[in-house]
């Protein structure tokens, strides 16, 4: 009688390495729907709060700290989201257990597919009218698509070289400026300085969001990826993790502590620890300076590696936010364009030209209220995008 082959280890190890992959991709979306939580504070404050206004970088002395630190929450959003968007592009061309594919048709057709839904949606929802368009985060993100998509049939060591380069090298390129008037003004306007680069009296466009660095941190996140790949133990994917991240806050350190360089404006020591701290980690982010990116970048790498291992009902319920962000974003924008036209409506102008809550306490409470009420909309896209065969779907 033939003896039946021992399928356990076969098994045991199969199942491992699917918990393996499935823990992956849930640390990736864990982190996003955590990035996506904290830009909904943001915009909160932006909605209503917005009488107590920030510049950037943010001007200390006219600011609170609750305030501050408020703000400084939502620096790790944009970044975040940017370099996870690179390391999700490179997870899609390395499907676990199945052939290499090419990414560069997907990237190119969901920047382009960003970018439109960054004119047209997004831009509407902010102000309810369509008198002046504003290139923000969504067309940052879809034009560092394009250029990834553009270059991802080079090889991968030089498309992290050229990331480093970039994110590494553009604080040289401040000297670089242009008049309005000047040939080069409107290319370097939406890659490196923050201006109009159309006015009339009828209609406006400005780049808000410079794109050089974000494509150099969309290079970055597509060069690391690797990192998350089926042959990659977890010991070794975690103290890649964590060892990139503290070598950004040290590097960060060194550079922040002595004003060497990374960073226009330097910090001075306060009257206190904390004016000192607000002082040492109060970065430009237009367009994110080298030290901005080390920041938050160091902090989200480290936050990586530490939800590898966690996985509970907690991060399962932020995990939601992060499987279908672009449909959040959308959300969310007009549900608060929606309850801000309202209040107005009820209430009137509280705070000189807007409606606004008195405490920043009020609105991490609004914010926390919104999260509970959308997470359930968010969940059930979440699952419709899983289980739909449509095309269109996997925009979103």
């Amino acid at each position: 009688m033939t003896a039946k082959p021992n399928l356990e280890p076969a098994l045991s190890h199969q199942a491992s390495q699917q918990n393996t992959i499935k823990k992956r991709i849930a640390s990736i979306d864990i982190l996003r729907g955590l990035v996506m939580l904290l830009m909904l504070v943001d915009h909160v404050r932006e909605r209503f709060f917005y009488h107590h206004n920030v510049t950037d970088p943010i001007t200390i002395d006219e600011t609170s700290t609750s305030l501050f630190f408020t703000r400084i929450t939502a620096h790790f959003c944009a970044p975040v989201f940017v370099f996870l968007t690179g390391l999700s592009a490179w997870l899609y061309a390395h499907p676990a257990n199945k052939q290499p594919r090419s990414a560069q048709s997907f990237l190119l057709k969901r920047g382009l597919f960003i970018i439109f839904i960054e004119v047209s949606l997004v831009n509407f929802s902010w102000f309810g009218n369509y008198n002046a368009l504003y290139l923000q985060v969504m067309w940052a993100i879809g034009l560092s698509m394009v250029t990834l998509a553009l270059l991802t049939k080079l090889p991968h060591w030089l498309i992290g070289l050229l990331g480093f380069t970039i994110v590494f090298g553009h604080n040289t390129l401040e000297f670089i400026n242009f008049q309005p008037s000047e040939t080069g003004y409107t290319l370097w306007t939406i890659l490196h300085d923050r201006g109009f680069i159309f006015t009339s009296d009828t209609f406006n466009v400005k780049a808000s969001y410079p794109v050089l660095p974000w494509i150099g941190t969309i290079l970055l996140g597509y060069f690391i990826a690797p990192t998350f790949s089926v042959s990659t133990k977890t010991k070794q994917r975690i103290q890649t993790l964590l060892l990139s991240g503290f070598a950004c806050i040290v590097l960060l350190i060194l550079l922040r502590g002595f004003n060497i360089y990374g960073e226009s404006m330097p910090w001075i020591t306060g009257e206190n620890w904390i004016a000192s701290f607000k002082s040492f980690i109060n970065f430009t982010k237009y367009p994110p300076s080298l030290d901005f990116l080390l920041f938050t970048l160091g902090v989200a790498l480290i936050v990586l590696a530490i939800l590898d291992n966690i996985n509970n009902k907690f991060t399962k319920v932020i995990e939601h936010f992060g499987t279908a962000p672009l449909f959040f974003y959308i959300l969310h924008l007009y549900v608060l364009l929606g309850s801000y036209r309202g209040l107005v409506g009820l209430f009137g102008n509280t705070k000189g030209d807007y409606w606004g809550v008195d405490h920043v306490w009020q609105v991490w409470c609004i914010a926390l209220a919104l999260a509970i009420l959308l997470y359930w909309p968010t969940k059930a896209f979440g699952h419709y995008k899983k289980q739909s065969s449509a095309a269109w779907i996997k925009y979103f």
